[in-house]
């Protein structure tokens, strides 16, 4: 359809995601298109994928998590204090907060969220508010987590990365089948018009769901803001499973970032990289304005103003940890045992909990080098060291898709 789609490509993106990027620009009508240097086949749409549409919403290109995003706060604890008992602190979140799939909080959230009438405006969100209002503030398992850093100045930073939980998978999942669409990996995507009854319903169901990510990534975040005996001073964050309406290239666009996050000029946003490397704070770069005529549109335009969202994968799960059978036995070996995975992170100094061998830092890039691919676009505020990491332990298998 699209033959002729320009696609930005940011660092050395593999052929598998290649080809499936060029799937989609030429099975629909992209207008733009754009590979971030962490991008890696995902179910439809790459993750680190960002597309643009002119009056049509892709729910492939939003993804199954809606709204996952990262959220960092900066907290006024003394760092030498939280480094001494990051022992306990750790425990302390890994049984405060919960983690692995399917789970309820172990805390009751009463949120304003659920006042809203959408609830009982929508047939599909009434079905799944009881989920949602048992699952707000929960993080769930894969590659979410909450973190603790320390910044260059020697101050405590808490990160965190999920999303919309059962609320959003069920929401997409729905939306899919309304299409007429598949689950699977190599699945055609599903679009709407973006004026059409089904369009306009599944953009309201996904602002709800934006709503409620931010409201669970706020809960956890101040939830650890206590456990340290902190205050929230500063924050950042920011979803990167979403769909923005933007003016690009003079035309009113649909934006969807899967796994890409917003970078205008001066918006803040957090990265994480894996458990044993930094994270960061970054910025989008201003626009420098051209005195001449009839260029291209600049770097920051071709990038509809997107960044990555993390490191990006090196290698598939099932390459990192092997295949097991339901009782954790293993079938075949991985490339990357758990005795590697935690010589590295006890090599950088982190007290980690939970985790897989599939989260392991070998199974992902540096992040170093993918932020240098994206260096004309972005500046770097703060490198974020962890010395604690917290996620769901190796039995969960999250199945609340990218």
């Amino acid at each position: 359809m699209n033959h002729d789609v320009d696609i930005k490509i940011f660092g050395n993106a593999d052929p598998e995601t290649l080809a499936q990027m060029n799937a989609v620009c030429e099975k629909s009508p992209v207008v733009h298109a754009v590979l971030c240097a962490d991008a890696h086949i995902g179910y439809s749409v790459p993750v680190g994928g960002v597309i643009a549409y002119e009056g049509k919403i892709c729910v492939n290109g939003v993804g199954y998590d809606i709204a996952c995003g990262n959220k960092a706060v900066r907290l006024d604890c003394p760092a030498e204090g939280i480094k001494k008992d990051i022992y306990r602190i750790m425990n302390e979140i890994q049984s405060k907060i919960s983690f692995g799939v399917g789970r309820k909080n172990n805390e009751r959230v009463d949120h304003p969220i659920f006042d809203e009438p959408i609830w009982d405006e929508i047939d599909l969100l009434k079905g799944l508010k009881d989920k949602a209002v048992a699952q707000l503030g929960t993080v769930g398992s894969g590659n979410h987590y909450v973190d603790i850093f320390v910044d260059r100045a020697d101050r405590i930073w808490v990160g965190v990365h999920f999303g919309s939980r059962g609320l959003g998978h069920s929401i997409a999942t729905h939306f899919v089948k309304a299409g007429g669409g598949k689950d699977g990996v190599h699945a055609e995507p599903v679009l709407f018009d973006d004026h059409s009854e089904l369009g306009q319903l599944y953009l309201r169901c996904m602002e709800v769901a934006g709503r409620y990510a931010y409201a669970g990534r706020d809960w956890v975040c101040q939830r650890v803001a206590q456990i340290l005996r902190g205050n929230i001073v500063e924050e950042v964050h920011n979803h990167h499973n979403f769909a923005w309406r933007e003016t690009h290239f003079g035309r009113d666009l649909w934006v969807l970032r899967k796994g890409a996050t917003p970078a205008f000029p001066g918006q803040r946003g957090f990265v994480g990289g894996s458990m044993g490397d930094i994270s960061v704070i970054l910025r989008g770069r201003k626009e420098k304005i051209s005195e001449e005529g009839g260029q291209q549109p600049s770097i920051l335009a071709q990038s509809l103003f997107s960044t990555i969202h993390g490191a990006g994968r090196a290698m598939g799960r099932t390459q990192a940890r092997g295949k097991r059978d339901k009782r954790g036995n293993i079938i075949k070996a991985g490339l990357i045992s758990r005795d590697e995975m935690q010589a590295w992170i006890k090599r950088e100094g982190v007290e980690l909990r939970g985790a897989d061998v599939d989260e392991a830092p070998q199974a992902y890039k540096r992040i170093e080098e993918i932020l240098a691919a994206h260096a004309e676009t972005i500046e770097i505020e703060e490198y974020l060291k962890p010395i604690g990491v917290c996620m769901a332990d190796s039995r969960d298998h999250d199945p609340y898709k990218d």
